[in-house]
């Protein structure tokens, strides 16, 4: 086996003496392949149940057939990679990018001498995901057309654009996944979860959804907002009016619930001390935007620009900020007077996927925040109120 990753090592970097992995039909059951490069490898009919392949590299692999079951595969490559009728029933594939990946039921046929042809089968079936965790998994365009997925857990994935047609969901885990644009014609979500999930573009007229709970999904956004009969820009340049000048023209802005999606743009706007509980700003552009001290608890945040944003001193408690920027953004404690700040609250955030590298977060508080997989190179944490690391 060394030899053959010494070989596809060579073969990738296109080395003399580089050979493609062909390890078809082989039994790496419990195999320890954890950072692994086998991108382009063939594993067709691979036996890898109970694999530890963390961090694995497999974009574009072939793995047509394989038995992938109960492995562990978090945060692998496995873009573009077929896995045409694989298993992976129970597997971990929180974090894996499966960008394009081909999902589809699929089955080998293979010869025997005294039986003629036979199918390959593993136990719980071809293109098999049920009980499998695929928690903040990228399935952006991903081919599920036909897949098995009964009680599987794609919480904050991303599903954009995923061919779903005739899939079985029944009783999954949706929450907070984006299935933007994904066919779910025929498809069956029998008592799913879907939470928070982002539906844009999605229709449900030919999908069985008898018993799934659509709370707090998230829809398009309407065309224009209006707050008391005012079109919401006009309220925001009236609060920016009211930053800028101190407070001796404009009126500070009041808006909780409020869908700021139709305004697109927030960039480097000054709105210090917003008052915006519970509004939706998804996938908005707020590059370098000024909220100090504003309260955006519970806030949808997911996928926004927020770099170099500063919110010192904001109120971000329940907020959802999964795959957000907040590259090099200030999240520091907010001076408001001698001896007195106000500090940076992500109490119960979820910022999985988030990227906070080069921010200053010092003395911020993340208490029950969900961090996994958050980017955190550079990020000042010294004094942030961080939950202690959970024992073994």
């Amino acid at each position: 086996m060394r030899q053959t990753l010494e070989a596809h090592r060579r073969y990738l970097a296109h080395r003399t003496g580089g050979r493609r992995a062909v390890l078809s039909y082989a039994d790496l059951s419990s195999y320890r392949l954890d950072g692994v490069d086998l991108s382009d490898a063939d594993l067709t009919g691979a036996r890898m149940a109970g694999a530890s392949m963390v961090g694995v590299k497999l974009a574009r692999a072939v793995l047509f057939g394989a038995d992938l079951r109960d492995s562990d595969i978090r945060r692998a490559d496995l873009s573009g990679a077929d896995l045409r009728g694989a298993s992976l029933r129970g597997a971990n594939l929180s974090g894996a990018s499966l960008v394009g990946v081909d999902l589809r039921e699929g089955r080998i046929a293979l010869q025997d001498r005294n039986d003629g042809f036979r199918y390959l089968d593993h136990a719980g079936g071809p293109g098999e995901l049920s009980f499998a965790l695929l928690v903040g998994a990228d399935l952006s365009g991903a081919q599920m057309t036909g897949a098995s997925a009964l009680a599987a857990d794609f919480t904050d994935a991303d599903m954009s654009g995923a061919q779903l047609s005739g899939a079985r969901l029944i009783k999954a885990k949706l929450d907070g996944a984006d299935l933007t644009d994904a066919d779910v014609a025929g498809a069956d979500l029998s008592g799913a979860s879907l939470r928070r999930a982002v539906l844009i573009r999605v229709d449900f007229s030919f999908a069985t959804v008898e018993g799934a709970d659509l709370s707090d999904a998230l829809q398009a956004a309407p065309s224009a907002v209006f707050v008391d009969d005012r079109p919401l820009g006009q309220v925001l340049a009236a609060h920016e009016s009211f930053c800028q000048s101190g407070g001796r023209a404009g009126l500070p802005a009041k808006l909780a619930s409020v869908d700021f999606r139709p305004l697109e743009s927030l960039k480097r706007r000054k709105l210090s001390g917003l008052i915006a509980p519970g509004s939706i700003l998804f996938e908005m552009d707020l590059e370098g935007v000024e909220l100090q001290g504003a309260d955006l608890s519970r806030c949808d945040l997911r996928g926004v620009n927020l770099r170099m944003a500063d919110l010192r001193g904001a109120k971000l408690v329940d907020a959802q900020l999964t795959r957000a920027d907040l590259h090099g953004a200030l999240l520091g404690p907010l001076q408001i007077g001698q001896g007195r700040a106000l500090a940076t609250d992500f109490t119960r955030a979820n910022l999985r996927h988030a990227d906070l590298r080069r921010a200053q977060a010092a003395r911020a508080r993340f208490l029950q925040a969900e961090l996994s997989d958050c980017r955190l190179e550079g990020c000042d944490l010294v004094g942030a109120e961080l939950d202690p690391p959970a024992q073994p």
